[in-house]
C-alpha cells in the first residue's frame, strides 16, 4: 500500500516536474542565443585594443559556436513546418525578435524550432496526465489539446513578455541618455562623440541602451551612412521614443538644423510624456482600488464592526423567556 501511494503521488508531480523542464530548458536556449548579442559589442572593445595584445576571445567564441552548433542544426531542422512562408512575415519575426534582444541570424529558425519542440513535450505532457484518468475520451480529447495549445504559444508568450521588458528598460533610461548627449553636443563635440560618451557613462546602470547605441556606433564607424543606423535603432529597439528621436536626428542632419536643439526638445517631450503616464496612472488609481476594497476589506470591517451586534441579537432572541 506505501508503495501504491508512492506511485500515485509520483504521478501527481509529474505534470510539475516536466513544466519546470520545459520552462528551463526554453530559458536556457534563449539564453544561449541571447549570447550572440554581445558579438558587436566585444567586436568594438577588439578595435579599440592595440594590435600586439593577443585576443584570447576569438578561441571562446569559437569553441562556443562548435558547442552549439548541433543545437541549432537541430532547431533549424524542426523549425521548417513553422516557419513564415513570405518574405514580409519572416522581416515581422525578425523584428519582434530583435526588440526582444535576439539579433542573430539563426535566432528565427531557432524560435520556431523551440516551438515544435514545446509542441512535441506539452504533448507528450497531456497525454500522460490524461490518459491515465478514468473520463470520457471527450475530456481527454479536450486536455490534451489545450495542453498542445500552451505548448505552442508558450515561446510566444515569452517572446512578449521578454520585449516588453527590454522596451521599458529602454523607454525608462532614453531620458537621462538624452540629457547626457544634449551636455557632450553642447561642449562641441559630435553626434558620433556624443554616443561613445553615452556608451562609456551608461553601461553599468542602462546595459541595454548602451549596447544598442553601441552597435550603432560600430555601424557608424564601419562606414554605414547615418541616416540608416538611426533608422536601424528605432526598429531594432521597437521603442516609439527612439523612433521619434531618429526621425529628429535624421531631419536635423539632412537640413542643416542644431543638433542639440533637437536633443534639447525631444528631451523634453519625453520628460513631458513621463509625467502625463504617471498622472494617467495616478488617476487610474482610485477606479482600481474600488475592487479590493469590496472584495476583501470591507467584508473584514463589516464582520468587525456588526458581528458583535450580531451575536448580541442571536442569543437574546435564543434565550429562553
Amino acid at each position: 500500500m506505501l508503495i501504491g501511494a508512492a506511485i500515485i503521488g509520483f504521478q501527481e508531480l509529474i505534470p510539475v516536474f516536466v513544466f519546470g523542464g520545459v520552462v528551463i530548458g526554453i530559458w536556457g536556449v534563449l539564453n544561449i542565443i541571447s549570447e550572440r548579442n554581445k558579438h558587436a559589442q566585444e567586436r568594438l572593445l577588439r578595435h579599440g585594443r592595440p594590435v600586439a595584445q593577443p585576443d584570447s576571445t576569438d578561441a571562446h567564441q569559437a569553441k562556443k559556436t562548435e558547442r552549439f552548433q548541433a543545437v541549432q542544426e537541430m532547431a533549424k531542422a524542426l523549425a521548417q513546418p513553422v516557419m513564415p512562408q513570405t518574405d514580409l512575415e519572416q522581416s515581422a519575426l525578425r523584428v519582434r525578435l530583435a526588440n526582444a534582444g535576439f539579433r542573430g541570424e539563426s535566432a528565427a529558425a531557432v524560435y520556431s524550432g523551440l516551438r515544435v519542440a514545446c509542441l512535441g513535450i506539452f504533448i507528450l505532457a497531456g497525454l500522460a496526465i490524461f490518459l491515465p484518468r478514468a473520463d470520457s475520451t471527450v475530456r481527454k480529447a479536450v486536455g490534451i489539446a489545450g495542453c498542445a495549445g500552451l505548448g505552442f504559444y508558450f515561446p510566444n508568450i515569452l517572446l512578449w513578455w521578454l520585449r516588453r521588458r527590454r522596451q521599458q528598460a529602454i523607454f525608462l533610461t532614453l531620458p537621462d541618455a538624452l540629457d547626457l548627449m544634449v551636455v557632450c553636443v553642447e561642449s562641441g563635440l559630435g553626434l558620433d562623440a556624443a554616443m561613445r560618451k553615452v556608451c562609456e557613462e551608461m553601461k553599468d546602470h542602462a546595459s541595454i541602451l548602451a549596447e544598442e547605441i553601441g552597435i550603432s556606433n560600430f555601424q557608424l564607424q564601419m562606414g554605414r551612412p547615418k541616416r540608416e543606423v538611426l533608422h536601424d535603432l528605432g526598429v531594432r529597439t521597437g521603442v516609439d521614443d527612439v523612433k521619434s528621436l531618429a526621425a529628429i536626428l535624421i531631419q536635423a542632419d539632412r537640413f542643416g538644423s542644431s543638433v542639440a536643439q533637437a536633443l534639447r526638445v525631444q528631451s523634453d517631450s519625453m520628460r513631458t510624456r513621463r509625467k502625463q503616464i504617471a498622472e494617467e496612472k495616478a488617476a487610474k488609481t482610485a477606479v482600481q482600488m474600488i475592487f479590493p476594497l469590496v472584495l476583501f476589506i470591507f467584508p473584514g470591517i463589516f464582520v468587525v464592526l456588526v458581528g458583535p451586534a450580531a451575536l448580541a441579537i442571536s442569543n437574546q432572541m435564543l434565550k429562553k423567556p
